[in-house]
């Protein structure tokens, strides 16, 4: 026989509030494989774009380092130091425009993902970050080796990758050193072009089944146990016996209200104990007789006990008390069915009140 989950077991999907208050503390769900691999498309797309350009200005740049620099002089750490500081500053200036598309690729998809979401709750310091205990939890978790197995598995598809582009140019290699720097920068990047096409690609190939595995751990962090899903539920539509108080206080003020409003009536019909209708009409203001107030045993005996308080006619009628009791709510007017039998029972109340000497 199968168990049940036991109260404190999380086997409930997150509500939207959960969810909600989760993105405001800046737990969001990603795929940081997807946005890698469209950036590193991006930045193949701005190659395309701009890949001669960059190809003349690093025949440029390597004509300068290595045909125009003095290398007579003394070689000292400050004359290297500057020659790499002035490579890297340039090397920077013509990646530029593959720089910027990746950055702005990357911002884009990650707020794809996510949406734009900035939390201050997120950067605030938490004690359990510095915590030794909490840190070997952390490493030693059943995430962190699935995380590792992940980075294992990516590393040695694009080790694979890599090491057969270079395999496959590496014959190339020595020939490239005996031809002309343009020649040679035009190969060179020809095959660094191709052999990054290839990683990216093996990259967006892997990234859909981190993608589902992000969001199935992000929904499955967010889970919820069944005592969380009543008491949110309490937070949010209130607590069900206090909801049950307030809406007996509620009709308990609609039953003083309908039973003072007996008091308008012209008649109460009864059948006669369990039932009790009141009816008002005035002749030229109403188009039907009116039911100011119905109810039934308790009620019905207090609404007969107002009418003989404020001398209001009691007619008992079995057919037509259960008639408009179960067709008429208070404030409808009599249906048109019933017209006849009411009209009949306000002639009798009428004749009794001018005998009795009342003004109607």
């Amino acid at each position: 026989m199968s168990q049940k989950p036991s109260s404190g077991e999380k086997t409930e999907k997150a509500t939207p509030r959960r969810r909600r208050e989760a993105k405001e503390k800046g737990q969001v769900f990603k795929s940081r494989e997807v946005i890698t691999a469209l950036s590193l498309m991006a930045m193949f797309g701005a190659l395309s774009v701009f890949g001669r350009g960059i190809i003349e200005n690093i025949e440029l740049m390597l004509q300068y380092f290595f045909a125009e620099q003095d290398v007579t002089g003394e070689l000292t750490v400050s004359a290297v130091s500057t020659v790499f500081s002035n490579a890297v500053i340039l090397l920077l200036t013509i990646l530029v425009p593959v720089l910027i598309a990746a950055f702005l690729c990357g911002l884009v998809f990650n707020v794809l993902q996510t949406g734009f979401v900035f939390s201050s709750k997120a950067m605030a310091p938490k004690m359990e970050r510095i915590s030794m205990v909490s840190g070997f939890k952390r490493i030693f978790s059943k995430r962190t080796l699935i995380e590792l197995l992940k980075s294992l598995i990516k590393v040695a598809i694009l080790g694979m990758v890599a090491y057969s582009e270079y395999e496959r140019h590496m014959n190339e290699f020595s020939a490239l050193m005996t031809e002309d720097i343009e020649t040679s920068v035009a190969a060179f990047v020809e095959i660094l072009f191709n052999t990054a096409f290839k990683l990216s690609l093996a990259l967006a190939i892997f990234a859909p089944f981190d993608y589902i595995y992000q969001r199935w751990k992000y929904g499955k962090d967010l889970m919820m146990t069944k005592q969380e899903i009543r008491d949110e539920y309490k937070l949010t539509e209130g607590n069900p016996q206090i909801k049950g108080k307030i809406a007996q206080k509620q009709r308990q003020i609609s039953r003083m209200r309908m039973v003072q409003a007996v008091k308008n009536a012209d008649v109460v019909i009864t059948n006669p104990t369990h039932y009790a209708i009141a009816l008002t009409y005035k002749e030229g203001k109403q188009r039907a007789p009116l039911v100011v107030a119905k109810g039934k045993d308790y009620l019905a005996q207090t609404i007969k006990e107002k009418a003989k308080e404020w001398q209001i006619e009691i007619v008992e009628n079995k057919t037509l008390a259960q008639s408009l009791y179960f067709f008429c709510e208070v404030g409808d007017e009599v249906p048109e069915e019933l017209y006849k039998a009411v009209a009949e029972v306000l002639a009798y109340v009428y004749r009794l009140k001018k005998t009795r000497g009342f003004n109607r």
